[in-house]
């Protein structure tokens, strides 16, 4: 019977640390990574792993001869080369109330980007902002280097 407190009082941190994260939502996950990747969520960084469930505001770091692949909820991927700094500002993908909104910004390094369904429905939703331009998305995929 001791130890039914102590079981309980670990429940209740496991459930408390859950709630924690549930009022940011997945908005997807790393798919690969190669060499020095990293994730820097709440001003802590945690290495990039696939698998990683990652969320908005999220940035992503790569090192040198380093890339990091991410699929997006809506099936957008991005694909980013080494020396890389790249930030989610907004996601929202909610097909059935016609809510959708991709808002990035690439502050250096190269990028692929291969659109979702949130381009496909709706290309005005989506923007990349750099340090000197934004680009709206009219297509399905583009490759972009940022001087840094």
């Amino acid at each position: 019977m001791r130890y039914v407190p102590l079981f309980l009082i670990t429940l209740t941190l496991t459930f408390v640390a859950d709630i924690s994260t549930a009022g940011e939502s997945v908005i997807g996950s790393v798919k690969t990574v190669k060499g020095d990747a990293s994730i820097v969520r709440d001003g802590k960084t945690i290495p990039a792993n696939a698998g990683e469930k990652i969320y908005a505001h999220d940035k992503f770091l790569t090192g040198n001869a380093s890339s990091l692949g991410v699929t997006f909820r809506d099936n957008t991927l991005v694909s980013l080369g080494s020396g890389s700094e790249f930030v989610v500002n907004e996601f929202l993908f909610n097909p059935a109330e016609s809510e959708f909104s991709f808002i990035s910004k690439m502050f250096k390094g190269t990028i692929s980007y291969i659109s979702g369904k949130i381009g496909k429905l709706s290309p005005e939703s989506v923007k990349f902002q750099t340090p000197v331009a934004t680009i709206g998305i009219r297509g399905t995929r583009f490759l972009a280097k940022v001087e840094g």
